[in-house]
């Protein structure tokens, strides 16, 4: 059933392909969309409602749009971290501040990342968040998440589990993008609940 080690990457990368490839027909007026329909499921989550530190992400290209959600969240007073790509593909965090914080940073050949303007405050202060929003491509029936292959959130999820740590785990995703199974490894761990733009799925034992 799981796929060890390197085995599993050539269907996920080809997964990765197909997911990209339909995301990228979306226009802006999808994208508008979308973001406001996620932002609106996602603020209905208890998870959310009750967290007093969020790890978020701010969305790029055609990813669903997470600066309403962002923005929501910090007008409820939660305090937000956004994560800032290391050189070793690991992420520190700053705190959002509004979108006027926000600075755009190219990492080599990649597409260009928004990332919080102000003080780092660290690797492992992704360890303090009630709840993790995580970027993905796809989530399966049992809640395991396709990534975008740069192992930055592997990291974060070990990182959470060494430290003992068990914030929610939750995904943003488009509709089309839950599907019945997604490749494995040995070191993915599922997902609590994913949220797409006409609502929320949870995955295991505490649904």
């Amino acid at each position: 059933m799981s796929h060890i080690g390197r085995p599993g990457e050539p269907d996920k990368r080809s997964l990765r392909r197909e997911f990209l490839a339909v995301r990228n027909r979306l226009t802006a007026d999808d994208l508008r969309e979308t973001s406001a329909a996620l932002a609106g499921r996602a603020l209905e989550l208890p998870e959310l409602a009750r967290a007093g530190t969020v790890a978020a992400y701010v969305s790029v290209g055609s990813e669903p749009g997470t600066l309403a959600l962002l923005d929501a969240l910090r007008a409820r007073g939660v305090r937000v971290l956004l994560p800032a790509l290391l050189p070793d593909n690991d992420l520190d965090w700053g705190v959002y501040e509004g979108e006027g914080s926000l600075a755009r940073v190219r990492h080599g050949g990649r597409m260009a990342l928004f990332e919080p303007a102000g003080e780092r405050l660290g690797p492992d202060a992704v360890t303090t968040a009630d709840t993790v929003l995580l970027p993905g491509l796809a989530v399966d029936a049992r809640g395991m998440r396709l990534g975008r292959g740069g192992g930055s959130y592997d990291r974060v999820l070990a990182r959470l589990e060494r430290a003992g740590a068990r914030p929610a785990l939750v995904v943003l995703l488009y509709d089309s993008e839950v599907v019945e199974h997604v490749p494995e490894e040995p070191h993915d761990r599922p997902v609590h609940a994913v949220v797409t733009p006409s609502g929320v799925r949870r995955f295991g034992p505490e649904t």
